[in-house]
């Protein structure tokens, strides 16, 4: 087979493929590799290295469960915790939430006892737990959402609806906070939080053995901007010019260093704050997306958090940033 020889950065991509399938794929050496193209060792190496920035080629670590281990307990030293669940990096989020989730389920199962209250919070992280497939031992737990409802586009990761599957999982019973996870006034809130009904559910979430719930990032493009509670802009405003990083439990915004975050968003959505949650016994924390390192440091260093689930990748970043933020 003839090959175009020179430096000429116009390599054909099928060349770049060929190239790469030999080396990465069928493991031939460099040197079988020059002679078979016709071309230098010095160039072979140079398009192997232009395959990998181009994209041609992806290298992933597959850590070993040791090396997780040692990330968890990091993790719990350097920010006081009662567990970290650290779920070996997946190929896609979706695999990502699922791996995380499993641990977490795992870890529910180990602790929770029959008559405990679980306030449960929203999200597809919190949701892939409720979710996900797994032999779990019977638990006469009751499930209360820990923050109100949106309409039906987002019904599958309800907080109402996540009681409901945890609460069949672990044949337990469910608790639904009967009102709008978000409304445009203050004044409207009030009103809910005065409703007899929805005092008595939040008091009981209040008074919970283990919370459950996720983080959100600062991102234009969220969940939360997707549902109509805040707007693009708004969500850019609280990023830049309060040093707004996350959210917990779709609630209470924070910065980097854990402070809670006073924005144009604060008040608006019913469920339990960062100060409610914080005198809960346990509280959850799960998520998976390796865009939410920053929100999790943040959370982390917010002193609400007492077991945090999420991916190597995370993990690593959030232990950078740490050190490189002090």
């Amino acid at each position: 087979m003839s090959a175009n020889t020179n430096d000429s950065p116009h390599v054909d991509s099928d060349l770049l493929t060929e190239i790469a399938i030999a080396y990465y794929q069928d493991g031939a050496t460099q040197e079988e590799i020059s002679k078979k193209f016709g071309m230098s060792r010095a160039k072979v190496g140079r398009l192997l290295r232009r395959a990998r920035e181009e994209g041609v080629v992806e290298i992933t670590v597959k850590y070993h469960p040791v090396f997780s281990e040692k990330l968890e307990q990091q993790l719990i030293e350097r920010f006081n915790l009662k567990r970290a669940l650290i779920a070996l990096d997946q190929p896609d989020d979706e695999a990502q939430r699922q791996q995380v989730a499993s641990l977490v389920s795992s870890y529910l199962a180990t602790i929770l006892t029959d008559e405990m209250v679980v306030t449960v919070g929203q999200g597809r992280n919190i949701a892939s737990i409720a979710s996900h497939v797994g032999v779990v031992p019977h638990k006469k737990c009751r499930f209360v959402s820990g923050i109100g409802g949106t309409h039906r586009s987002g019904n599958a990761i309800n907080a109402d609806h996540i009681c409901r599957l945890l609460a069949k999982k672990y044949d337990g019973i469910s608790e639904t906070l009967y009102a709008p996870a978000y409304v445009e006034d203050i004044k409207v809130k009030e009103a809910f939080m005065k409703n007899g009904t929805i005092k008595e559910t939040l008091d009981r979430a209040r008074r919970a053995d283990v919370a459950l719930v996720g983080v959100g990032d600062m991102n234009e493009n969220s969940h939360m901007v997707k549902l109509g509670w805040f707007t693009p802009q708004e969500i850019v405003e609280a990023r830049i010019r309060k040093g707004v990083v996350g959210d917990i439990a779709g609630y209470d915004f924070f910065d980097s260093q854990g402070n809670q975050a006073d924005t144009m968003m604060s008040d608006r959505v019913i469920g339990l704050s960062m100060e409610e949650l914080r005198h809960i016994p346990t509280v959850v924390v799960s998520a998976a997306e390796n865009s939410k390192a920053l929100a999790l440091l943040g959370a982390l260093r917010s002193g609400v958090v007492d077991v945090v689930a999420t991916s190597v990748s995370n993990a690593l970043t959030i232990l950078n940033l740490d050190q490189q933020m002090k």
